[in-house]
């Protein structure tokens, strides 16, 4: 079906399959799916139609919108395609139009023109638009305002009561994840049910990626694709080391977890657990790790460079599972270092310089958002600089030095 494709894969034959099941089923799905002949013209009310349009599917269930399509009544009829002189250019309006007339800005919309083998120089355009965790969203193009969300009828103007209903909703999502952030990290800090025994005085850098859709009560992935091997590198635990150590993968009761292991070094080697990545049934990911804020903890001590590195190696590798899994974004990142108390950062590795020492013993930093998984290395720096900077702040610095004044990444990762 068209819409378990990725947008970019769609083709005509795939939009007349769409076409010929709903004219035989005689039934609108205006819910999630709208057809327009027409792209959206230059006037005020075109614009705001269709602005209105792609906020009533953010502010609902999501939804895609075919533009080059005939309708009757909600249901089509037939292709009848768009001929655009300049198809790029005119994807960039919509995209312009959307980022300039929507607030919150939708995380997500994906534009997509499928060119049409029957008719040459015509396109469908495709716009796919996920359910939003920043809902609602309303219409600011010219001062307009409303609020819009959708059901079986097509798009209605919320009132008074329904927004607040939808304002609650979204304090909801909200709130739970970060419930679900407090709770795991008082676990973790006391060790009671991780899924590996880690020492509980042992200092530990904790990432939580939890997407949007993680509690709504229908999210489930398929933690079974993981037990492939090749697909276990997705699951790269988090180490201070270039070179992974021994790990181990197993099923459990929240999911799927893998655990790195560190011979201890002692009159007796033992070998210890240093940290783990548990994949949720619900799409959250959980990297736990006392290599880089030191093993031992003895010098209380960390090179503020390998931190940031390991971590933005850590979100990418993360955000590549998370696409497997057909996890879709807005993905929040939460970091937070356990036990850190009396802690300096070491500002650079060849010539050693010391930050003051961090007040407290946990800080939770602030989470950031990523609207995209399929992001280069710029837009993960981009996204994670206000967490590294929170970081250098808990210990007396007023920014992170790994950034430019362009706020380039200026150290090389991969």
């Amino acid at each position: 079906m068209l819409f378990d494709k990725p947008i970019e894969s769609i083709t005509e034959q795939d939009i007349q399959a769409l076409i010929d099941t709903q004219i035989d089923a005689q039934k609108a799905e205006r819910k999630t799916v709208e057809y327009k002949q027409a792209l959206p013209g230059g006037t005020d009310n075109d614009k705001k139609e269709f602005l209105a349009d792609i906020s009533s599917f953010a502010n609902s269930a999501g939804g895609t919108l075919l533009f080059g399509i005939e309708e009757q009544a909600g249901i089509p009829l037939q292709i009848t395609g768009i001929q655009v002189d300049d198809v790029d250019a005119y994807k960039l309006r919509l995209e312009n139009m959307l980022r300039d007339g929507i607030s919150p800005r939708l995380p997500r919309v994906d534009v997509q023109p499928v060119a049409l083998a029957s008719k040459s120089d015509h396109h469908v355009f495709i716009l796919r638009v996920q359910k939003s965790s920043l809902s609602p969203h309303r219409v600011i193009f010219k001062d307009h305002g409303h609020f819009y969300a959708r059901n079986s009828g097509g798009k209605f103007r919320l009132d008074v009561t329904e927004l607040r209903t939808a304002f609650e909703l979204s304090g909801t999502i909200a709130e739970r994840i970060r419930d679900f952030r407090a709770e795991r990290l008082s676990r973790i800090s006391i060790g009671e049910e991780t899924p590996v025994l880690l020492e509980e005085q042992a200092s530990k850098i904790v990432l939580h990626m939890i997407p949007s859709s993680a509690f709504n009560p229908s999210m489930s992935i398929d933690i079974k694709a993981l037990n492939d091997s090749s697909q276990w590198d997705l699951m790269r635990p988090l180490v201070v080391w270039d070179t992974q150590p021994p790990t181990s993968l197993r099923f459990n009761l929240d999911g799927i977890v893998r655990s790195a292991q560190w011979t201890k070094s002692s009159a007796t080697p033992t070998m210890i657990s240093t940290g783990y990545v548990q994949v949720f049934r619900n799409g959250i990911v959980e990297v736990v790790d006392v290599t880089i804020l030191g093993i031992n903890g003895e010098k209380k001590e960390f090179l503020g460079e390998v931190f940031e590195i390991r971590l933005l190696q850590a979100v990418k590798k993360h955000m590549e599972l998370l696409q497997f899994l057909g996890v879709e974004a807005p993905v929040f990142i939460m970091v937070s270092l356990l036990g850190v108390k009396r802690y300096k950062i070491e500002r650079g590795a060849y010539i050693p310089s010391y930050t003051d020492e961090i007040d407290r013993t946990d800080l939770i930093i602030p989470e950031v958002m990523i609207d995209t998984l399929d992001g280069g290395n710029d837009d993960i720096t981009e996204v994670m600089r206000p967490i590294f900077d929170t970081t250098w702040n808990a210990a007396n610095y007023a920014f992170s030095p790994n950034y430019d004044n362009d706020g380039k990444y200026v150290r090389r990762w991969h």
